[in-house]
This record gives C-alpha cells, sequence and structure tokens, in this order.
C-alpha cells in the first residue's frame, strides 16, 4: 500500500481549510484517510501551519510520499531538513 501525506480540503466554499493527512494514495481527496497530522489556513496573514513534527518524521520514516505542496510547507517548518539529515547521517 503506498501512501501520501496531502492536504484534504474542509471549510465552505470560497473559504478553504486544510487537514495535512496520510492517506493511501488511491482514496479520493477528501475521503478516507489514516491520520491527521496538522491543519494549513492560507486565508489568515500570515498563513498559518501547525502539524505534529514527531508523527510527520514517523511517516516519512515508513515510506510515506508528501504531495508537492505539503513537502514545501514542511520545508518551511524545517521537518524536511531533519528528515534529510537522519536519513544520511548513519
Amino acid at each position: 500500500m503506498s501512501t501520501k501525506i496531502r492536504l484534504k480540503r474542509m471549510g465552505s466554499k470560497k473559504r478553504p481549510f486544510y487537514r495535512i493527512v496520510v492517506a493511501d494514495s488511491r482514496a479520493p481527496r477528501d475521503g478516507r484517510f489514516i491520520e491527521s497530522l496538522g491543519t494549513y489556513n492560507p486565508l489568515t496573514t500570515p498563513k498559518t501551519v501547525n502539524f505534529d513534527e514527531e508523527a510527520v518524521m514517523a511517516w516519512l520514516q515508513k515510506g510515506a510520499q508528501p504531495s508537492d505542496t505539503v513537502r514545501n510547507l514542511l520545508q518551511q517548518g524545517g521537518v524536511m531538513k531533519k528528515f534529510h539529515e537522519a536519513k544520511y547521517t548513519k
């Protein structure tokens, strides 16, 4: 089973709010997910991103692939750098 870390759209029309979730790659965008890792709100100034760093690192180590948008959010939070260092400093 291939897992992805991606955004699940919530909120009403023209007022998007996203949850960062781990889901099977075959599941629909807003469908079934395995675990919720955080939130992303693009409407606030500045944009707010909250996530459980330990849970994200655990899923990355298990082989979950982040989507392009989630990868950018994790890079801004410094998680991808920590994951890269942990992976290649053995």
